[in-house]
């Protein structure tokens, strides 16, 4: 499996299996399949709830001598209800002891916003610490310590912006390993790739087919379904590729880490398959010139400018 070098010397494969909506009693059976047939990569979070099953596909897979420990890459993210730089080593423990690892590979600050943790809903403004109470800095600073203390290889952040990753930096001097973000054709996310390879951050791309087994209160009505585009229908039969595995090849093609999820056994040997696949630079122009622009990933319930933002948007 093709890897790259994080900016803090360490290694990382450019594929890996996602595990965000994979159900319990189906995970750990999806992960211990894909270490099997070769994966190298496993990509996990508090809030997916499922880290205890992934943990056991992975001890599975290591009691087997499938994998050794030190043959695969790991990665988990910090909840927002963890961002006071006092409970986020308590974020990682938990991971850690969910998933049975001593270490994890990668920890990453899975949203840009910080939860009052004594709230039990957070859709007001009042439910959030505004970034000036708590600053995203004083929380990867504290995620900077769990590498010293050996918990964690490499720390990075998910779903930021460049502005933010700006500020981090600066107020930190620490740069970030990864940004992981939703990035396939339709939210291609170019300015933001352009940035990260200047400053030696690696893209992970998650959502990478579209994301259409969200759940139904996650969806528009009118969503234009990535799989089902003409386009990437079309230029997959060329390829010889299947819709998914096209988009996966064109992930990787152009320098993003590419973690698709999936539980089917036929399914994770396919898009590993597709990890192989040299794309044509003729599919690559063509993925490259749809025009269509769509975000999959929406949390505007947490959009309050001045407390989770500064600026005219969320994303900028």
């Amino acid at each position: 499996m093709k890897t790259v070098t994080l900016n803090d010397g360490n290694t990382m494969p450019v594929f890996g299996l996602g595990t965000w909506k994979s159900p319990k009693g189906e995970v750990s059976k999806a992960v211990a399949e894909a270490l099997k047939v070769g994966y190298t990569h496993v990509d996990a979070a508090w809030i997916y709830q499922n880290e205890q099953e992934v943990g056991e596909g992975i001890s599975e897979a290591m009691k087997a001598g499938v994998i050794a420990r030190e043959s695969l890459f790991v990665t988990s993210k910090l909840w927002n209800s963890f961002h006071q730089p006092e409970a986020v080593e308590k974020g990682c423990q938990e991971s850690l002891n969910a998933l049975g690892l001593d270490y994890l590979d990668l920890y990453l600050m899975h949203w840009p916003i910080a939860f009052k943790p004594e709230k039990s809903q957070h859709n007001q403004p009042e439910d959030f610490y505004s970034l000036g109470e708590l600053p995203l800095s004083k929380t990867f600073e504290a995620m900077v310590q769990l590498r010293e203390k050996g918990l964690v290889k490499s720390v990075g952040v998910s779903n930021f912006s460049r502005s933010k990753i700006e500020k981090v930096i600066a107020e930190t001097g620490v740069v970030p390993a990864v940004n992981q973000v939703e990035m396939h054709p339709y939210n291609p996310q170019n300015e933001l790739l352009d940035y990260c390879r200047e400053k030696g951050i690696q893209v992970t791309a998650y959502s990478p087919l579209g994301s259409g087994d969200r759940p139904a209160s996650m969806k528009a009505k009118d969503e234009p379904p990535l799989l089902e585009n003409e386009d990437v229908i079309a230029i997959a039969r060329k390829e010889n590729l299947s819709p998914a595995q096209l988009l996966i090849a064109w992930a990787i093609d152009r320098g993003t880490i590419a973690i698709p999820k999936s539980t089917n056994a036929e399914r994770i040997a396919e898009n590993l398959a597709a990890a192989e696949h040299s794309l044509s630079a003729e599919a690559r122009t063509a993925l490259d010139n749809i025009s269509i622009r769509y975000r999959y990933v929406s949390v505007s319930s947490w959009y309050f400018p001045g407390v989770t933002y500064e600026g005219e948007d969320f994303w900028s």
